[in-house]
């Protein structure tokens, strides 16, 4: 049945995306679109993960960049807009990694978890997920671990800093799935 719906374009890959060397967890249960090419699956774990697309990112499949080919790379770039989901998934592969801000370095991984039928023109969504993405640059996982030990003592010496820094509040246990799912389902 899988090769039908995925010739009419209707497959819809669930993937679970989860921020790598993190504990407890940050992590998504997406449903996407296996037409889905990784220039807009990059928009999409934006939203996802909570990120603000203020930094460079670059996705590895098999030893191969993906990203926004430039002379600036010391590294030769796959242009992301040829290269999608299906494609990646297609022959047996269940994972590839997304890195997003090059300089914190927050590698997700990207796991098959399975397909399913979609509508022709579904759009993405996120079905489950737990914990908040981490503030943008807080220093990659060294960091913001740092910045969970500041907040969570009142008494350390850069609490008060740390906490005007993120604005006053941060949650790292919070997460709202419908409200994922809904930014998720605006994206064009």
């Amino acid at each position: 049945m899988e090769a039908r719906v995925s010739e009419i374009g209707k497959l819809l890959y669930e993937l679970r995306v989860e921020l790598q060397r993190i504990e407890p967890p940050i992590w998504r249960i997406l449903h996407v679109p296996s037409r889905t090419n990784l220039l807009k699956f990059h928009r999409i774990l934006q939203r996802a993960m909570g990120w603000t697309n203020s930094h460079l990112h670059l996705f590895e499949v098999d030893g191969k960049w993906y990203g926004e080919p430039s002379s600036e790379w010391d590294i030769e770039i796959m242009d992301s807009r040829k290269m999608t989901l299906k494609e990646i998934f297609q022959g047996g592969r269940t994972s590839f990694l997304y890195e997003y801000d090059l300089g914190d370095s927050w590698r997700h991984e990207i796991t098959l978890l399975g397909t399913m039928e979609g509508e022709s023109e579904e759009k993405p969504g996120c079905t489950a997920g737990a914990r908040a993405c981490p503030p943008e640059d807080c220093g990659g996982i060294t960091g913001y671990y740092e910045l969970l030990a500041a907040l969570s003592d009142p008494n350390h010496e850069d609490h008060d800093a740390m906490l005007e820094w993120v604005g006053g509040k941060f949650n790292p246990d919070a997460f709202d799935v419908a409200a994922v799912d809904k930014a998720l389902k605006r994206l064009r």
